[in-house]
């Protein structure tokens, strides 16, 4: 039986997929009898199969050699592609987290989407992001990865869209469509070129292949920017960093798989890529720098937010950035550590935000206040995932950050040490500025009638904030608790009760003036308006685009259209003249067949007969 659930791991991102198509059943077209429930409920059930396999797969593979599978998907004119699945401890406990994840999403969205008109379609689509998620995770194969990459960001635009009634939420997901595909495009040239460069798809034949390759500088560079790309538009990092936030306008359930498993997914795609990316001290380079630049600023436009969605969007790019950042210096297990820290803590974060919209009506956190006596489960919720996220001991990104800072000081980047611990407080600061108007203060008309929500929705909140509080024993059981310098530990540790400190005494004491005022406009509005790259996108690439659109659409109207119509209204006056010459005499026809033949033999004749001629 435990041979079989290794050998069989293939199975868990199926149990997903099938649970999505049996939802389809219960759409509009179909099943309606029994209302769409049902289709939630087999969801429900599948994921916890899901769950099940990879949870009890987890011990049993622990400390044993890789288990691979491959499966031929193509042999034809010398081009063998096949289908590398490959389970690790790694891998399998990646898939217990994204199908545990899951299954708390999906039973909260039984309690936030209990009305709503698009229950089967919802829950298939969950089914599909699941199942593509745990594949993902299992694939060794480039090629592979990167056609499952793009079945997600379909996954992506068909959820945000999934209320496409309302204009906000279907230009959300036609934008993140959109930006992530621009990096997908470019992804996909770099994983085209590695097939002839390196020889191989597989990651695990890539890794040995960067040990001993030597390319020239500017393949190398393009190469490792092109594999960046595609990451860099996933993890929602600047310049491609916008989708994320209009993301937000679809289901809360679907974000709290997007920003704690899907965003976080472009990462460990990048761990694969980083041997052949390390080739480039350029690509290195850069992508380091996307991430920490990423983490700086929108850790400080989240500070300046009324959406709670919306400081959740930008606390998840930064700590992405953060992610990008421990890759670009070498250290991916800490890069895996820091998601698997930060998922928790989102998660936790994400729902109990969902329970505060779900009955407030609004996500303006300035129109909420006064709702820590009437949220037993949110209000505690919000605040241990708050402390989660940020570096308070002995809590998970405590030790996931300070590994970090300590591998910074190790290869002497003190300024980004500094930066780091200046993100940590402005997290800190941000996310206790929210709790502090949403929770406490007077309150608002929104919140006057606003009791806990239902249980579907607290229940996995209760659960998560177990999980958050158990994160370091968890570390501590599966033997990956870093051991910490007590330099980078204290002055993180520093870092956000000075962030965390800051603003309760602001937003938790309600007398006190808030400092919103007293900001110069320019300063405020720069931050707010996510430093206007929306407007800058429009009077730069969308501009230009525009413009060469307009000269091409100029050229086609006039030119091409212009050549072909001339050429069919030249015919059409020509056939008008020839009808006349219609006699209905044989005789004549003989005739013009000649001239014809006649003609068309001296044009064919006339260059043999020319020279010939004095």
């Amino acid at each position: 039986m435990d041979r079989w659930i290794i050998d069989n791991l293939w199975l868990v991102p199926t149990y997903a997929l099938f649970g999505g198509l049996l939802a389809l059943l219960w759409s509009p077209a179909f099943i309606r009898r029994t209302g769409p429930r049902p289709a939630g409920y087999f969801n429900i059930l599948s994921t916890g199969l899901a769950f099940l396999h990879s949870a009890i797969a987890l011990p049993l593979i622990w400390n044993q050699p890789e288990a691979t599978i491959s499966f031929n998907w193509l042999d034809a004119a010398g081009l063998n592609v096949d289908l590398d699945l490959k389970a690790s401890v790694v891998n399998v406990g990646t898939m217990a987290l994204i199908s545990g994840i899951t299954f708390l999403a999906q039973l909260f969205a039984v309690g936030y989407m209990e009305m709503d008109w698009g229950w089967a379609r919802f829950y298939s689509l969950l089914g599909l992001f699941e199942g593509g998620m745990s594949l993902l995770v299992l694939c060794d194969s480039a090629f592979f990865s990167y056609i499952v990459l793009e079945i997600l960001t379909l996954g992506t635009y068909l959820l945000v869209g999934l209320w496409f009634s309302q204009p906000l939420v279907v230009t959300g997901a036609r934008d993140a469509f959109l930006t992530k595909r621009v990096g997908d495009l470019v992804l996909l040239m770099g994983v085209v070129a590695l097939l002839p460069i390196a020889g191989t798809w597989n990651f695990t034949n890539l890794a040995a292949w960067a040990q001993t390759a030597e390319l020239d500088p500017t393949v190398a560079t393009l190469l490792g920017l092109a594999l960046v790309a595609g990451p860099l538009g996933k993890c929602a990092q600047i310049p491609l960093h916008l989708w994320l936030d209009e993301a937000m306008e679809g289901p809360l359930p679907a974000s709290i798989l997007r920003n704690a498993v899907v965003v976080p997914i472009g990462a460990w795609v990048l761990v694969k890529f980083q041997p052949v990316i390390a080739l480039s001290p350029v690509a290195v380079t850069v992508e380091w720098s996307v991430g920490l630049v990423t983490a700086l600023l929108c850790s400080a436009i989240a500070i300046a937010q009324i959406d709670i969605k919306r400081v959740l969007s930008y606390a998840t790019s930064a700590y992405m950035g953060l992610v990008f950042v421990a890759i670009g210096f070498g250290q991916s297990d800490l890069a895996l550590l820091l998601c698997l820290t930060y998922s928790v803590a989102m998660v936790l974060l994400t729902m109990s935000a969902g329970c505060v919209i779900s009955n407030c009506v609004t996500q303006d956190v300035t129109q909420l206040g006064g709702l820590w006596p009437k949220r037993p489960a949110a209000g505690p919720g919000f605040l241990v995932g708050m402390l989660g996220l940020v570096a308070v001991p002995p809590l998970g990104c405590f030790w996931s950050l300070s590994a970090l800072g300590g591998a910074l000081l190790a290869a002497n980047q003190p300024l980004i040490f500094a930066a780091l611990l200046l993100i940590n407080a402005m997290t800190g600061f941000s996310l206790m500025r929210t709790f502090g108007l949403v929770f406490f203060g007077p309150e608002s008309p929104m919140t006057q009638r606003a009791p806990e929500v239902l249980w579907p929705m607290s229940f996995p909140t209760l659960v998560m904030v177990g999980v958050v509080l158990h994160t370091p024993l968890l570390l501590i059981q599966w033997q990956i608790l870093p051991s910490l310098g007590m330099t980078e530990a204290i002055a993180l540790a520093t870092s956000s009760l000075i962030g965390l400190g800051s603003a309760a005494a602001l937003y938790l004491n309600p007398q006190v003036a808030k400092p919103v005022h007293s900001i110069p406009a320019p300063i405020r509005d720069f931050f707010a308006y996510d430093l206007y790259t929306a407007k800058l996108y429009r009077n730069t690439i969308v501009l230009v685009v525009g413009a060469v659109s307009g000269v091409l659409f100029w050229i086609d109207r006039f030119i091409v259209d212009g050549f072909v119509n001339a050429v069919g209204a030249l015919t059409v006056v020509g056939g008008q003249g020839l009808r006349y010459n219609t006699t209905g005499q044989v005789q004549f026809y003989a005739l013009s067949i000649l001239l014809g033949v006649v003609l068309f033999g001296a044009l064919v004749a006339w260059p043999i007969l020319a020279p010939a001629v004095p």
